[in-house]
Protein backbone atom coordinates (compact mmCIF):
# COMPACT_ATOMS: atom_id res chain seq x y z
CA UNK A 1 0.00 0.00 0.00
CA UNK A 2 1.44 3.36 -1.05
CA UNK A 3 0.72 6.94 1.30
CA UNK A 4 0.03 10.45 -0.43
CA UNK A 5 2.42 12.90 -0.22
CA UNK A 6 0.10 14.77 2.58
CA UNK A 7 0.14 11.85 4.62
CA UNK A 8 3.33 11.63 4.23
CA UNK A 9 4.38 15.22 5.76
CA UNK A 10 1.41 14.27 8.24
CA UNK A 11 3.94 11.74 9.53
CA UNK A 12 7.05 13.38 9.60
CA UNK A 13 4.90 16.00 11.79
CA UNK A 14 3.92 12.89 13.90
CA UNK A 15 7.31 12.48 14.31
CA UNK A 16 8.53 15.75 15.07
CA UNK A 17 5.06 15.72 17.87
CA UNK A 18 6.62 12.39 19.24
CA UNK A 19 9.98 13.92 19.59
CA UNK A 20 8.71 17.22 21.58
CA UNK A 21 6.98 14.83 24.16
CA UNK A 22 10.33 12.72 24.72
CA UNK A 23 11.11 12.71 28.20
CA UNK A 24 7.55 12.90 30.05
CA UNK A 25 5.57 10.23 29.10
CA UNK A 26 7.43 7.40 30.96
CA UNK A 27 6.55 4.52 31.27
CA UNK A 28 4.62 4.93 28.24
CA UNK A 29 6.20 5.64 24.82
CA UNK A 30 6.13 9.12 23.07
CA UNK A 31 4.02 8.97 20.21
CA UNK A 32 2.89 11.86 17.73
CA UNK A 33 -0.19 11.74 16.09
CA UNK A 34 -2.05 13.62 13.85
CA UNK A 35 -5.60 13.25 12.10
CA UNK A 36 -6.37 14.02 8.79
CA UNK A 37 -10.25 15.12 7.78
CA UNK A 38 -11.77 12.70 5.09
CA UNK A 39 -10.65 16.08 2.29
CA UNK A 40 -7.10 15.31 3.42
CA UNK A 41 -7.16 18.79 5.39
CA UNK A 42 -5.68 18.92 9.09
CA UNK A 43 -8.24 18.08 11.49
CA UNK A 44 -6.11 17.78 14.63
CA UNK A 45 -2.72 16.77 16.29
CA UNK A 46 -1.53 15.22 19.79
CA UNK A 47 0.98 13.76 21.12
CA UNK A 48 1.55 10.85 24.61
CA UNK A 49 0.60 13.02 27.36
CA UNK A 50 3.03 12.74 30.97
CA UNK A 51 0.94 9.11 32.27
CA UNK A 52 -2.25 8.84 33.42
CA UNK A 53 -3.05 11.47 30.54
CA UNK A 54 -4.46 10.97 27.12
CA UNK A 55 -2.63 8.56 24.26
CA UNK A 56 -1.54 10.76 20.84
CA UNK A 57 -4.88 9.75 18.71
CA UNK A 58 -6.61 10.40 21.38
CA UNK A 59 -5.46 14.03 22.31
CA UNK A 60 -5.05 14.51 18.61
CA UNK A 61 -8.93 13.47 18.37
CA UNK A 62 -9.79 15.88 20.96
CA UNK A 63 -7.89 18.62 19.08
CA UNK A 64 -10.20 18.00 16.34
CA UNK A 65 -13.27 18.07 18.37
CA UNK A 66 -12.12 21.07 20.12
CA UNK A 67 -11.77 22.76 16.69
CA UNK A 68 -14.57 21.75 15.19
CA UNK A 69 -13.20 19.26 12.86
CA UNK A 70 -15.49 16.57 11.19
CA UNK A 71 -12.99 13.23 11.30
CA UNK A 72 -15.85 10.65 9.81
CA UNK A 73 -13.97 9.27 7.05
CA UNK A 74 -10.57 10.33 7.50
CA UNK A 75 -6.90 9.05 8.37
CA UNK A 76 -5.20 8.85 11.63
CA UNK A 77 -0.56 9.01 11.00
CA UNK A 78 0.42 7.70 14.38
CA UNK A 79 4.03 6.74 15.09
CA UNK A 80 3.49 3.81 16.83
CA UNK A 81 0.76 1.09 16.34
CA UNK A 82 -2.39 1.98 17.85
CA UNK A 83 -2.81 -0.17 21.39
CA UNK A 84 -5.51 -2.11 21.96
CA UNK A 85 -5.79 -2.39 25.32
CA UNK A 86 -7.54 -0.67 28.19
CA UNK A 87 -5.21 0.57 31.28
CA UNK A 88 -4.55 3.49 33.04
CA UNK A 89 -6.61 4.92 29.86
CA UNK A 90 -8.95 3.06 26.91
CA UNK A 91 -7.44 1.14 23.87
CA UNK A 92 -6.90 3.73 21.09
CA UNK A 93 -8.27 1.19 18.66
CA UNK A 94 -11.40 1.59 20.15
CA UNK A 95 -11.42 5.86 20.30
CA UNK A 96 -10.62 5.36 16.58
CA UNK A 97 -13.55 3.06 15.99
CA UNK A 98 -15.74 5.24 17.67
CA UNK A 99 -14.56 8.55 15.31
CA UNK A 100 -15.31 7.19 12.45
CA UNK A 101 -11.49 7.29 10.77
CA UNK A 102 -11.39 5.27 7.53
CA UNK A 103 -7.49 4.91 7.57
CA UNK A 104 -4.75 4.56 10.20
CA UNK A 105 -1.26 5.02 8.90
CA UNK A 106 1.39 4.23 11.52
CA UNK A 107 5.60 3.78 11.38
CA UNK A 108 6.30 1.26 14.04
CA UNK A 109 4.59 -2.08 15.25
CA UNK A 110 4.44 -2.37 19.14
CA UNK A 111 6.39 -4.98 20.43
CA UNK A 112 4.31 -4.84 23.84
CA UNK A 113 2.75 -7.76 24.43
CA UNK A 114 0.19 -6.41 26.83
CA UNK A 115 -0.95 -3.40 24.15
CA UNK A 116 0.25 -5.24 20.44
CA UNK A 117 -2.75 -6.20 17.81
CA UNK A 118 -4.12 -3.14 16.95
CA UNK A 119 -3.56 -3.02 13.77
CA UNK A 120 -5.82 -6.32 13.67
CA UNK A 121 -8.27 -4.70 15.56
CA UNK A 122 -8.69 -2.16 13.92
CA UNK A 123 -8.86 -4.11 10.39
CA UNK A 124 -11.72 -6.09 12.00
CA UNK A 125 -13.53 -3.13 12.36
CA UNK A 126 -13.36 -2.10 8.13
CA UNK A 127 -10.74 0.19 8.87
CA UNK A 128 -7.67 0.01 6.10
CA UNK A 129 -4.27 0.21 7.81
CA UNK A 130 -0.77 1.07 6.45
CA UNK A 131 2.05 -0.29 8.42
CA UNK A 132 5.89 0.90 8.16
CA UNK A 133 5.55 4.31 7.19
CA UNK A 134 9.03 5.61 8.58
CA UNK A 135 9.58 3.10 10.01
CA UNK A 136 13.29 3.23 10.11
CA UNK A 137 13.28 7.54 10.99
CA UNK A 138 10.95 6.30 13.67
CA UNK A 139 12.93 3.87 15.24
CA UNK A 140 15.87 6.32 15.44
CA UNK A 141 13.89 8.86 16.51
CA UNK A 142 12.27 9.38 20.45
CA UNK A 143 10.72 6.06 20.00
CA UNK A 144 14.28 4.56 20.17
CA UNK A 145 14.82 4.22 24.22
CA UNK A 146 11.48 2.94 24.88
CA UNK A 147 11.55 0.43 21.93
CA UNK A 148 15.14 -0.67 23.63
CA UNK A 149 13.57 -0.67 26.89
CA UNK A 150 10.19 -2.97 25.92
CA UNK A 151 12.82 -5.48 23.90
CA UNK A 152 15.44 -5.69 26.64
CA UNK A 153 13.70 -5.03 29.86
CA UNK A 154 16.41 -2.78 31.14
CA UNK A 155 16.14 1.12 30.23
CA UNK A 156 18.41 2.58 27.31
CA UNK A 157 21.95 4.28 28.59
CA UNK A 158 23.18 7.08 26.94
CA UNK A 159 26.95 8.14 28.36
CA UNK A 160 27.69 11.45 28.31
CA UNK A 161 31.13 13.22 28.78
CA UNK A 162 33.36 16.11 27.95
CA UNK A 163 36.96 15.64 27.50
CA UNK A 164 39.85 17.48 26.01
CA UNK A 165 41.64 16.28 22.74
CA UNK A 166 44.18 13.90 24.41
CA UNK A 167 40.78 12.61 26.45
CA UNK A 168 41.22 13.89 29.57
CA UNK A 169 38.24 14.94 31.52
CA UNK A 170 40.30 16.91 34.17
CA UNK A 171 44.12 18.35 34.89
CA UNK A 172 46.22 16.77 36.97
CA UNK A 173 45.01 18.44 40.24
CA UNK A 174 41.30 17.29 39.50
CA UNK A 175 40.24 20.88 38.14
CA UNK A 176 37.79 20.24 35.74
CA UNK A 177 35.63 23.41 35.15
CA UNK A 178 35.01 24.01 32.26
CA UNK A 179 36.51 22.07 29.64
CA UNK A 180 33.68 22.95 26.89
CA UNK A 181 32.50 25.77 26.53
CA UNK A 182 28.62 27.16 26.49
CA UNK A 183 27.17 25.99 23.46
CA UNK A 184 28.40 22.45 24.83
CA UNK A 185 26.85 22.91 28.13
CA UNK A 186 23.30 24.30 26.68
CA UNK A 187 23.30 20.72 24.87
CA UNK A 188 24.14 18.78 27.79
CA UNK A 189 20.72 20.48 29.41
CA UNK A 190 18.83 20.14 26.36
CA UNK A 191 19.77 16.21 26.42
CA UNK A 192 18.95 16.20 29.95
CA UNK A 193 15.60 17.23 29.59
CA UNK A 194 14.95 14.50 27.21
CA UNK A 195 15.83 11.92 29.70
CA UNK A 196 13.83 9.65 32.62
CA UNK A 197 17.23 9.70 34.93
CA UNK A 198 20.50 11.23 35.24
CA UNK A 199 22.90 8.63 37.08
CA UNK A 200 26.29 9.68 38.69
CA UNK A 201 28.25 7.55 41.31
CA UNK A 202 29.20 8.82 44.53
CA UNK A 203 32.76 9.59 43.12
CA UNK A 204 31.39 12.41 41.13
CA UNK A 205 29.04 13.77 44.24
CA UNK A 206 32.02 13.76 46.26
CA UNK A 207 34.92 15.91 43.74
CA UNK A 208 32.31 18.08 41.89
CA UNK A 209 28.81 18.31 44.44
CA UNK A 210 26.82 18.38 40.85
CA UNK A 211 23.18 19.39 40.93
CA UNK A 212 22.12 17.54 38.09
CA UNK A 213 19.07 19.52 37.19
CA UNK A 214 17.99 21.02 33.70
CA UNK A 215 19.02 24.40 33.63
CA UNK A 216 18.71 27.49 31.61
CA UNK A 217 21.54 29.68 30.03
CA UNK A 218 21.16 32.09 33.73
CA UNK A 219 22.01 28.40 35.52
CA UNK A 220 18.11 28.41 36.98
CA UNK A 221 16.53 24.83 37.26
CA UNK A 222 13.84 24.57 34.45
CA UNK A 223 11.13 22.89 33.41
CA UNK A 224 10.48 19.14 33.71
CA UNK A 225 13.29 17.71 36.40
CA UNK A 226 14.61 14.13 35.60
CA UNK A 227 15.11 11.72 38.63
CA UNK A 228 18.72 12.53 39.66
CA UNK A 229 20.06 8.83 40.72
CA UNK A 230 23.28 8.55 42.48
CA UNK A 231 25.31 4.97 43.18
CA UNK A 232 26.70 4.46 46.88
CA UNK A 233 27.29 1.44 47.64
CA UNK A 234 29.96 2.53 50.55
CA UNK A 235 27.56 5.13 51.90
CA UNK A 236 29.39 8.24 51.22
CA UNK A 237 27.52 10.82 49.91
CA UNK A 238 26.99 13.96 52.69
CA UNK A 239 23.27 15.30 53.16
CA UNK A 240 25.09 18.25 52.56
CA UNK A 241 25.25 17.20 48.77
CA UNK A 242 23.48 19.54 46.09
CA UNK A 243 22.05 16.61 44.46
CA UNK A 244 20.00 15.81 47.62
CA UNK A 245 18.77 18.95 47.76
CA UNK A 246 14.56 19.74 46.87
CA UNK A 247 15.67 21.13 42.60
CA UNK A 248 14.32 17.83 41.85
CA UNK A 249 13.56 13.79 43.03
CA UNK A 250 16.69 11.50 43.93
CA UNK A 251 17.32 8.15 44.25
CA UNK A 252 20.13 6.92 46.11
CA UNK A 253 21.11 3.34 45.27
CA UNK A 254 23.22 1.12 47.84
CA UNK A 255 24.92 -0.84 45.14
CA UNK A 256 27.58 -0.85 42.50
CA UNK A 257 26.62 -3.39 40.10
CA UNK A 258 25.22 -1.44 36.50
CA UNK A 259 22.35 -4.15 35.83
CA UNK A 260 20.96 -4.76 39.40
CA UNK A 261 20.68 -0.82 39.38
CA UNK A 262 18.69 -0.97 36.16
CA UNK A 263 16.19 -3.47 36.69
CA UNK A 264 15.40 -1.06 40.21
CA UNK A 265 15.56 1.67 38.08
CA UNK A 266 13.40 -0.02 35.19
CA UNK A 267 10.67 -1.12 37.74
CA UNK A 268 10.47 2.75 38.80
CA UNK A 269 8.67 3.41 35.02
CA UNK A 270 12.17 4.40 34.08
CA UNK A 271 13.28 4.25 30.56
CA UNK A 272 15.98 6.32 29.43
CA UNK A 273 18.97 7.08 31.73
CA UNK A 274 21.86 9.86 31.03
CA UNK A 275 25.05 8.49 32.74
CA UNK A 276 27.42 11.29 33.75
CA UNK A 277 29.30 9.71 36.26
CA UNK A 278 32.87 9.53 35.96
CA UNK A 279 35.73 7.18 34.59
CA UNK A 280 34.85 4.13 36.78
CA UNK A 281 31.39 4.41 36.49
CA UNK A 282 31.52 4.67 32.86
CA UNK A 283 34.08 1.71 32.73
CA UNK A 284 31.96 -0.55 35.02
CA UNK A 285 29.14 0.21 32.49
CA UNK A 286 30.96 -0.37 29.19
CA UNK A 287 32.52 -3.85 30.51
CA UNK A 288 28.90 -4.93 31.30
CA UNK A 289 27.88 -3.72 27.87
CA UNK A 290 25.14 -1.46 29.36
CA UNK A 291 25.95 1.33 27.19
CA UNK A 292 23.56 1.76 23.93
CA UNK A 293 25.08 5.46 23.36
CA UNK A 294 27.77 7.51 23.65
CA UNK A 295 27.96 11.00 23.45
CA UNK A 296 31.12 12.95 23.31
CA UNK A 297 32.12 16.59 23.59
CA UNK A 298 35.91 17.52 22.99
CA UNK A 299 37.21 20.79 23.60
CA UNK A 300 40.13 21.86 21.43
CA UNK A 301 42.53 21.45 24.95
CA UNK A 302 45.53 19.51 25.71
CA UNK A 303 46.40 18.98 29.41
CA UNK A 304 48.81 16.04 29.04
CA UNK A 305 47.60 14.59 32.31
CA UNK A 306 44.52 13.83 34.69
CA UNK A 307 42.03 11.08 34.83
CA UNK A 308 41.02 9.55 31.42
CA UNK A 309 37.05 9.27 29.67
CA UNK A 310 37.28 5.69 30.59
CA UNK A 311 38.21 3.74 33.36
CA UNK A 312 38.94 -0.26 33.64
CA UNK A 313 36.43 -1.56 31.38
CA UNK A 314 37.24 -4.96 30.96
CA UNK A 315 39.49 -4.55 27.97
CA UNK A 316 42.74 -5.69 27.50
CA UNK A 317 44.13 -5.85 23.83
CA UNK A 318 43.21 -3.39 21.11
CA UNK A 319 41.38 -6.57 19.49
CA UNK A 320 38.63 -6.12 22.18
CA UNK A 321 38.42 -2.18 21.59
CA UNK A 322 34.80 -1.18 21.99
CA UNK A 323 34.30 0.12 18.11
CA UNK A 324 31.40 2.62 18.25
CA UNK A 325 29.56 3.84 14.79
CA UNK A 326 29.68 7.42 14.62
CA UNK A 327 26.02 8.61 13.85
CA UNK A 328 26.59 12.46 14.05
CA UNK A 329 29.73 15.20 14.06
CA UNK A 330 28.52 18.70 14.87
CA UNK A 331 30.37 21.99 15.95
CA UNK A 332 29.09 23.40 19.10
CA UNK A 333 31.20 26.40 19.22
CA UNK A 334 35.07 25.55 19.72
CA UNK A 335 34.21 22.41 20.63
CA UNK A 336 32.90 19.33 18.43
CA UNK A 337 30.24 16.99 20.03
CA UNK A 338 30.21 13.30 18.78
CA UNK A 339 27.18 10.73 18.92
CA UNK A 340 28.27 6.62 18.27
CA UNK A 341 26.76 3.92 19.23
CA UNK A 342 28.81 0.77 20.27
CA UNK A 343 28.74 -2.02 17.39
CA UNK A 344 27.08 -4.83 20.18
CA UNK A 345 23.78 -2.75 20.35
CA UNK A 346 21.14 -5.21 19.71
CA UNK A 347 23.67 -8.25 20.38
CA UNK A 348 24.03 -9.66 24.09
CA UNK A 349 21.99 -7.42 25.89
Amino acid sequence: MTVTDVEEAAMHRALALGENARGRTSPNPPVGAVILGADGTLAGEGATAPVGGPHAEVAALAAAAEAGSDVTGGTAVVTLEPCAHTGRTGACTDALIAAGIAKVIYAVDDPNPVAAGGADKLREAGIEVVAGVSDLDARNGALRPWLHAVETSRPFVTWKFAATLDGRVAAEDLSSRWITGPASRADVHEIRSKVDAIMVGSGTVLADDPSLTVRDAADEPTGRQPLRVVLDRRHRVPQTARVLDNSAETLVLDTAVPRFALKALHDRGVRHILLEGGPTLAGAFVEARCVDEVVAYLAPKLLGAGPSALGHAGIGTIADALTLDVTSVTPLGDDIRIVGRPRWHGIDE
